[in-house]
């Protein structure tokens, strides 16, 4: 049965004044499609057909875990409008059915894997890209989504919100650009099959995302701290807690990707995010304890602590400026308290 939390997220979604009607008579492959944020793109489309807002509309989704996939999308699998292809992207892609939309989501996000598996990190973003790419020009799809992130932008410690053409410095030297130097290229390898072969691309770049989905793995800050709250554990501080981040509820993140994916402009970038809801983690970690006085969870720090492969950014705030996607209809709506106490309900549910 599906999360009421989740089914509110979508169905509010779909209640956007968006022309959902370009997405009928489409074919649309989603790579990544068990991570946090294409799992509830691909839960939208299917709600779309579902409600019969769009129509003639097939979902195909590549996975690589088919089982995790199975429960997921269990209230679809027997539907003729979803299609599940298990398969890395990372090796030839053998699709027969004509493909008229391809968003690539595909990608190791979590810097837990930066140290022990940066070539796992680094292959769907380069390798993964060039093999849709090639399967986007041979069935001229009419568009290619690619998920990059914030990363992208760098060591670049500043007082500003960042825009779509502020860059930093990457150390290539360093293992944990990993994530963010594949992302760099695998958006520098869409505009080359853009400008060379016409495949019209379009980019976008999440900022923190949190929301209901998240694993209990995931490795980032904010997902451990909805976990300890989850398990009535105290949160343990693992730096100064000083670093600023900008955090975006996941209803108002996809929303944001359909607004690119149906608004945006061929050849573009776009800032995902919310930069109203800016917080220190130490800050996030209280807000988050306080939304359960019941449990009587307390915030403590650990320094020493190191976890194994995690590589922590050095860059002291994060801040998206969003004027880009503003300009094609979109704003984020929820904040952060309401955010978190959505997600942490959703897993009550389960």
């Amino acid at each position: 049965m599906k999360n009421t939390i989740i089914q509110e997220d979508i169905e509010q979604i779909c209640q956007e004044n968006l022309d959902w009607t370009k997405l009928s008579n489409k074919n649309i492959l989603i790579s990544g499609a068990n991570g946090m944020l294409p799992s509830y793109w691909i839960e939208v489309f299917l709600f779309l057909i579902k409600q019969k807002i769009i129509f003639n509309t097939h979902i195909f989704a590549i996975v690589r875990n088919e089982e995790k996939a199975n429960i997921r999308f269990e209230d679809y699998l027997k539907e003729s409008f979803f299609s599940l292809i298990v398969q890395d992207i990372c090796d030839p892609i053998n699709i027969t059915n004509k493909i008229d939309i391809i968003i690539h989501a595909a990608s190791q996000a979590s810097p837990k894997y930066y140290g022990i598996d940066p070539v796992g990190t680094i292959n769907p973003n380069v390798i993964g890209t060039t093999n849709l790419l090639k399967l986007a020009k041979e069935q001229q799809t009419e568009m290619f989504i690619f998920f990059s992130s914030a990363e992208v932008y760098g060591n670049k410690n500043t007082s500003n919100a960042i825009d779509e053409t502020d860059f930093g410095y990457l150390d290539p030297m360093n293992v944990r650009s990993c994530y963010a130097e594949s992302k760099r290229l695998g958006e520098t390898i869409c505009v080359s099959w853009y400008k060379q072969f016409n495949v019209p691309v379009k980019i976008i770049r999440p900022f923190h995302t949190y929301g209901p989905g998240m694993s209990p793995n995931d490795g980032r800050v904010f997902a451990d701290f909805v976990f300890n709250i989850l398990n009535n554990q105290d949160i343990i501080m693992k730096s100064d807690g000083c670093a600023q981040r900008a955090y975006c509820y996941i209803k108002d993140a996809v929303l944001g990707y359909f607004y690119v994916l149906l608004n945006g402009s061929i050849g573009e970038a776009y800032n995902v995010g919310n930069p109203s809801e800016e917080y220190s983690v130490k800050d996030l970690a209280k807000i988050l304890i306080d939304l359960f006085p019941e449990k009587s969870l307390s915030l403590k720090m650990d320094k020493q602590f190191t976890s194994p492969g995690y590589i922590p950014s050095n860059i002291n705030r994060i801040l998206p400026n969003i004027n880009k996607i503003k300009n094609i209809g979109w704003a984020p709506k929820v904040d952060i308290k309401t955010g978190f106490y959505r997600t942490i309900v959703s897993y009550n549910e389960n």
